[in-house]
């Protein structure tokens, strides 16, 4: 392809979607880039400076999941009651004042009290910033919104662990004070420059109380496709969320390989995410959503569960390209059906619970693996992973039976 239509390609892309969804796109990357360059190294960090096993990691995690589960309910109530600007910049400006402080504490005890509030308050934005991509998207093209949003992600990522691993050997601290300057700039950008998305009331519809905001999760668990929905994504999260928790340690101390190797490993996985995300999303637009994730559900299992079998630096990198390919299926397919099902009222207490596939999996999957690695062969947390990924992809192949 010619630079000229290189650039008239860009163009016709950029004129799809509106502006305000771009300027939400640049926001979540610099917010992103700053996460990217500290989270990934998180569990080295506490392993290193406070000197405990990955047993109390997996608890501290655990207790970030569960204090996210108040957050989450109570964000995608007040997004559905209030809008969705004001609860963006709150979880943005709390995560910034958290993370820099538990970049500075010198006690764990202190860490268990950043993850108590980091998981009330810092995940408290997550509903409201997925609904804000929903409402700024026709239905048609939401899947594709949602897999742009994952390429700057990514892209963020590509550039992030690397740099992180270099930082990280001069200061860990460094990486704390990058990532609360980045949210402290998106939570400026979402101020000045993105207006509120929520749907605007029908003519003489009275405004919510907040116990029916609240209430209204109760209709959202009677959806009994999208609760069945719910729990496969759960078991494919708990395989998936050990790529960020565990991998890293398992690596170290089982294989050898450095901060920086390990970073090379993750800017594998988002550099392809960035090149070839949007051209998989479009293609695989004419499938059946569900018979997506079981595909994309298979492969993690095959590729995490490769980390208990190999031993060569090269084929973790080949275990990752299989699970970014399953990554890359399954993430924007998922959300595009969970804005697909809500209503558009209750779009954030729907994304709030789905939400739930991600904080449930945090909660138990970083501490079960910690049990392994601190007390088993740890190869043990990848042939469970695999298997635990195999049941999910036939549970999403069994769902679809049921909605056909």
């Amino acid at each position: 392809m010619s630079n000229y239509k290189l650039l008239e390609h860009i163009r016709n892309i950029y004129a799809e979607y509106p502006r305000q969804f771009w300027i939400l796109i640049l926001g979540v990357f610099i917010d992103r880039l700053g996460g990217a360059l500290m989270f990934p190294f998180l569990t080295l960090y506490i392993t290193q400076k406070f000197s405990v096993g990955m047993t109390e990691v997996g608890l501290i995690f655990g207790l970030v999941s569960l204090s996210s589960i108040v957050g989450s309910v109570l964000g995608g109530a007040l997004t559905d009651r209030f809008g969705r600007k004001g609860m963006v910049i709150f979880g943005l400006l709390i995560s910034a004042f958290i993370n820099l402080m538990v970049g500075l504490v010198n006690s764990i005890e202190l860490i268990y009290v950043g993850a108590l509030f980091i998981g009330l308050f810092g995940n408290a934005g997550g509903p409201a910033q997925q609904a804000m991509v929903a409402d700024l998207l026709p239905e048609e093209k939401r899947a594709q919104g949602f897999g742009l949003l994952r390429v700057v992600v990514n892209l963020a990522v590509v550039i992030g662990p690397a740099i992180g691993g270099l930082l990280a050997t001069r200061s860990y601290l460094l990486l704390f004070i990058c990532d609360a300057v980045a949210s402290t700039i998106t939570a400026g950008i979402v101020a000045l420059a993105i207006r509120e998305t929520k749907p605007a009331l029908r003519e003489g519809e009275p405004e919510q109380t907040m116990g029916q905001a609240f209430g209204g999760y109760r209709d959202v668990l009677r959806d009994g496709a999208f609760v069945l929905f719910i729990g496969a994504c759960i078991l494919m999260t708990t395989v998936y969320m050990q790529m960020n928790t565990t991998l890293s340690v398992y690596l170290r101390d089982v294989h050898s390989v450095s901060e920086q190797g390990f970073g090379y490993i993750l800017s594998l996985n988002a550099a392809m995410v960035v090149l070839f995300q949007f051209y998989i999303t479009r293609r695989i637009a004419r499938y059946k959503p569900l018979i997506v994730m079981a595909a994309g559900t298979l492969l993690y299992a095959i590729g995490f569960g490769m980390y208990g079998f190999v031993s060569a630096y090269v084929l973790f990198l080949a275990a990752m390209v299989i699970i970014t390919i399953g990554e890359m299926l399954v993430a924007p397919t998922s959300q595009a059906l969970v804005a697909e099902l809500a209503p558009d009222d209750m779009r954030g207490r729907y994304m709030a619970v789905f939400g739930f596939s991600w904080v449930i999996p945090s909660a138990v999957g970083p501490l079960l693996a910690g049990l392994v690695m601190d007390n088993f062969d740890p190869r043990w947390v990848w042939y469970a992973g695999g298997l635990v990924g195999l049941i999910a992809a036939w549970s999403f192949a069994l769902l679809q039976r049921r909605v056909r």
